[in-house]
């Protein structure tokens, strides 16, 4: 999305959000990233848990699950999946948090054309606020088609063999046109880590880990995909004491 278009975007969502970001300047996940470079083109990545180059252990491709010690702000509660991770810091998208803002909104706002009414229609879904850092950003979370080019889009992040991180216009006028993506997930922000930070959270029990699941980012009802997700590892996050963040 172009600059002018991402900054209208993110003076919509702030005006009608009820305060779901709020002020996170010392909360996790939110230093500033160089996502924008990072999504500059489409990259054939490994899933989540492999060792990287250099022996570096990454946990892209897999879902951050908030503990109970994360008791405030925006990621109480939060999943939030990992697009990039490595020993210069971490980049996610938080996927159960939605905004007042529609899908059509935002197609409205960057397209020429207003989609018909039955592509109106099926653009209901909420905008998801992505994170505290760069609302001004814009981003399609997607599940890659039977067949799909990868490198269809002008700006895209392969973050596994079938998901997808697009934040270039293209892809929103092919939503608008009925010729988009099946399964998607449209964001505004996102969550950053510096190096060496998510390590330290997580081993203050901030967080679980677990694999991604394609079912979970784009079927799952956004208020169950936290249990969701802590289900994939046996854990229901009901149980977690508070102080400890373990099961």
């Amino acid at each position: 999305m172009s600059k002018q278009d991402d900054d209208k975007l993110a003076a919509r969502l702030r005006r009608k959000q009820r305060a779901g970001a709020g002020d996170a300047q010392d909360e996790p996940g939110t230093v500033d990233s160089d996502v924008g470079e990072r999504t500059a083109k489409t990259v054939k990545t490994d899933s989540g848990g492999k060792t990287a180059g250099g022996g570096y252990t990454t946990l892209r491709n897999q879902f951050l699950i908030a503990t109970p010690s994360l008791d405030g702000g925006i990621f109480k509660s939060s999943v939030t999946y990992l697009c990039e991770h490595d020993k210069n810091g971490a980049m996610g998208i938080i996927v159960n948090r939605p905004s007042n803002l529609v899908v059509q909104d935002i197609l409205a706002d960057v397209c020429d054309e207003q989609p018909s009414e039955e592509l109106a229609t099926g653009n209901a879904a909420p905008v998801l606020v992505g994170g505290p850092v760069g609302l001004e950003r814009g981003f399609v979370l997607h599940q890659l088609g039977t067949h799909e080019d990868p490198e269809r889009w002008a700006s895209s992040l392969r973050v596994s063999d079938d998901i997808v991180l697009t934040g270039s216009k293209d892809i929103l006028l092919a939503l608008s046109e009925g010729r988009g993506p099946e399964h998607y997930l449209v964001v505004l922000g996102y969550a950053g880590w510096g190096a060496g930070q998510l390590e330290e959270e997580l081993a203050s029990n901030a967080w679980l880990t677990s694999p991604a699941n394609a079912d979970i980012l784009f079927s799952t009802p956004y208020h169950k995909r936290a249990a969701a997700a802590a289900k994939l590892l046996g854990i229901d996050l009901a149980s977690l004491a508070s102080h400890g963040g373990t099961a």
